[in-house]
């Protein structure tokens, strides 16, 4: 018979400990994300009567402010 031993390998130590990271990780933050997703919406502008629309909102100035070199 062929007995099996319970040998806790470098790999599967590594890979567990990295798990229990990633989880102690999004459990830290989860709560975080959650507390400013509450936050109500800021009221968009009304758009121009004669048509277009077009806005410089804060995630349109972000995306310019990433776009610099």
């Amino acid at each position: 018979m062929i007995e099996k031993t319970n040998k806790l390998s470098r790999r599967s130590l590594f890979a567990g400990a990295g798990a229990v990271g990633a989880v102690a990780t999004v459990g830290a933050l989860l709560p975080a994300v959650q507390a400013g997703t509450a936050a109500a919406p800021k009221a968009l502008p009304t758009p121009p009567s004669k048509g277009g629309g077009y806005f410089l909102s804060e995630h349109v100035q972000r995306y310019y402010k990433t776009t610099r070199v």
